[in-house]
């Protein structure tokens, strides 16, 4: 079944005996958590928080996280400006604490020192050793009130891309790759994690350290001032707009560069099974060498580009320097200049140079958040292609009855796959797809459950456009069995009640019985709390798919689609589920996609779909009984004899 819920399950816990063994035995590769140490897991747990996902709001409706404009940092700032306003006043008042140094070591030189009065020297030391503590003690506050402002951020950030993915249409995930889906909630996300807010916040109190300064230093010398403002500054203003230019470019191939790396990663684990088997090993690590490589080429370009910037600007900074004591020491020789103001200026000018390289190395992060806000924009931005109405009604308990009124449909626009189909299927009726691969039947099964909207013509449910009503409703009363069978990592009992959590134990079991899966759960070690590994790789694709139509029987939708729901099942396992279908489908509608004619044979009504000769689009060519089909002689028939031939051949007896 498709839902909105998911398995929560770790698949893990106590139990008598040793995990391990015991899923040895039953002839599963261990999943979870080992009972020796589910004691200290357990512990762990209940010092974990929790946060409560039942506030969090979910809609299908789209939008842009509740704002017409494109998402920025700005934007996405905006409603925390009370907190990040807190958080800047203490970093301004540490900084203002750190610049009181020069001006302490000037007076203890001037009046100390030079004046030979210990008793002012003591007393600038110990104002010294005072704001010293009064920094630490800031520092620390605002370390700690910046760190629980940036993981707030990031908390919020994940869940609203979490949320976009959920909201996405399937279209979607069949044009992206899935690891360069994860490089947004991954990489992308980990570039603002070093941003917020700490970075941005020194990017701010940097450049405010360096306003602070730049008036100090003209009051305490305009001549040297001057001299540091003509000579040093536009060098470095120069230097500063090349790498600004340089890097912009640089960071946004380095996002994409990663994003290929973890695309190619995840398409190489998900096919290692096929990988093996065609020996192709060595050529996936010749491409994916390839892969890194370029992202390595991106990031050696960017830190090339550092290393001419960083290095230069310190270059600049130091030969300042060395023009300022020049100078400064001939105004200090000829009395312009006492030596505490000079060695303030210098101190001053060092303390002016160190946040342009500190500004040097927030750039970078700044850059690859942006590159990252560029990336979460774009993907921000992307609408459903099968959105729910703004205000849409809730679909009421339907009887069944389903109508393609005039249907065209292609997944390229640019290249129709269905055309002007008309088909009505009665409340309660069994109604079979039957043609050769690639004909369109899926096609019409997900125009159906409404993963695809029609490009002309409308669906309809009980005389509701599927277009007219919300998402939720129309899920919650159609059921989905696909082919190929997802199982979540988690428990038994955790997939077969997937789009049924507060099913208990009883429910699920019954289930299980229906479709002759019991036997399975009775030999796992725990029963229904037994785990099984992402997508039920711990099970075999006939004890999955009995799995998923458990999960479809617990469901008990009013309109269930079966595509191809029967393929992966042995003779003995086929029969029992057709004997568990009889029940399941006594008083529904369902559509039944199947190359096996001894499933379309048992349905109501069938349907040929293919191409007629000379089309480009596919159609329903034949509709009728079984019994109507075979006496007209046309394509239906052809197909059941050659079946026919094929299953005696097979010692199999027709149905």
């Amino acid at each position: 079944m498709w839902g909105a819920g998911g398995p929560t399950g770790a698949g893990g816990g106590g139990g008598g005996g040793n995990g391990a063994q015991q899923s040895a035995a039953a002839g599963l590769p261990f999943a979870g958590i080992p009972s020796e140490l589910a004691a200290k897991v357990e512990k762990l747990v209940d010092r974990e928080p929790e946060h409560p996902v039942d506030e969090i709001e979910f809609s299908q409706v789209h939008d842009t996280g509740g704002e017409s404009e494109p998402f920025t940092l700005r934007r996405f700032l905006r409603p925390y400006q009370r907190e990040l306003g807190a958080s800047l006043a203490l970093v301004v008042f540490g900084t203002i604490l750190d610049q009181a140094g020069p001006l302490l070591t000037q007076q203890g030189i001037d009046r100390g020192i030079s004046q030979s009065n210990f008793g002012v020297l003591a007393s600038i030391a110990g104002i010294f050793l005072a704001v010293v503590l009064l920094d630490m003690g800031v520092s620390r506050l605002q370390v700690s009130y910046a760190g629980r402002l940036g993981e707030t951020l990031m908390y919020k950030l994940r869940v609203r891309v979490f949320s976009h993915f959920q909201r996405l249409s399937l279209d979607f995930y069949t044009d992206e790759m899935a690891g360069r889906l994860m490089t947004r909630m991954t990489s992308d996300i980990d570039s603002l994690t070093q941003l917020f807010p700490d970075g941005l916040l020194n990017l701010l109190v940097q450049g405010f350290t360096l306003v602070v300064i730049s008036v100090i230093l003209f009051v305490m010398s305009p001549t040297l001032a001057a001299i540091m403002i003509v000579l040093v500054v536009p060098v470095m203003l120069a230097m500063t707009l090349w790498f600004r230019r340089a890097s912009d470019r640089g960071y946004l191939v380095v996002r994409d560069r990663i994003a290929e790396v973890l695309a190619d990663l995840q398409e190489s684990l998900s096919g290692i099974r096929i990988i093996t088997a065609h020996n192709r090993r060595r050529h996936n690590v010749i491409h994916h060498d390839n892969v890194v490589g370029n992202y390595m080429d991106a990031n050696l370009y960017t830190a090339r580009v550092g290393a001419l910037y960083g290095p230069g600007t310190e270059a600049v900074g130091i030969i300042g320097q060395a023009m300022i004591v020049l100078v400064g020491g001939k105004m200090v020789l000829d009395g312009d200049l006492s030596l505490g103001e000079l060695t303030a200026f210098v101190l001053y000018l060092t303390a002016f140079f160190a946040p342009i390289q500190q500004l040097v190395q927030l750039y970078n992060t700044y850059q690859q958040g942006q590159a990252a806000v560029t990336k979460l924009r774009d993907l921000l931005a992307t609408p459903p292609s099968v959105p729910e109405k703004p205000g849409a009604m809730t679909l009421p308990p339907i009887a069944g009855a389903i109508e393609l009124r005039n249907v065209s449909f292609g997944y390229d626009p640019a290249i129709p796959v269905l055309a002007g189909v008309d088909l009505q299927i009665e409340p309660g009726e069994t109604f079979a797809l039957v043609g050769p691969t690639g004909a369109g039947k899926s096609t019409i099964a997900k125009l159906v459950s409404r993963f695809y909207d029609p490009t002309d013509g409308a669906v309809l449910i009980d005389g509701h456009d599927v277009r007219d009503v919300t998402l939720v409703s129309l899920r919650r009363q159609l059921g989905v069995v696909p082919q190929e069978p997802f199982l979540f990592h988690g428990t038994i009992r955790d997939n077969v009640a997937f789009a049924r959590p507060d099913a208990n134990d009883e429910e699920v079991m019954a289930a299980c019985r229906a479709v002759g899966v019991d036997d399975l759960v009775a030999r796992l070690p725990r029963g229904l709390d037994s785990p099984c590994h992402e997508r039920g790789a711990s099970l075999s694709s006939g004890e999955r798919q009995l799995l998923a139509l458990a999960r479809a029987f617990l469901a008990r939708p009013r309109v269930l689609v079966l595509d191809e729901a029967t393929s992966n099942l042995d003779l003995r396992s086929e029969a029992k589920i057709e004997r568990a279908l009889d029940a399941l489908l006594d008083g529904r509608t369902a559509i039944v996609i199947a190359h096996r004619l001894a499933t379309a044979m048992r349905a109501d009504r069938i349907a040929v779909v293919d191409r007629p000769p000379g089309a480009g689009t596919a159609g329903i060519v034949e509709l009728g009984s079984h019994d109507e089909l075979v006496a007209r002689g046309g394509q239906y028939a052809h197909m059941y004899a050659t079946w026919t031939r094929h299953a005696a051949g097979n010692g199999v007896r027709s149905v």
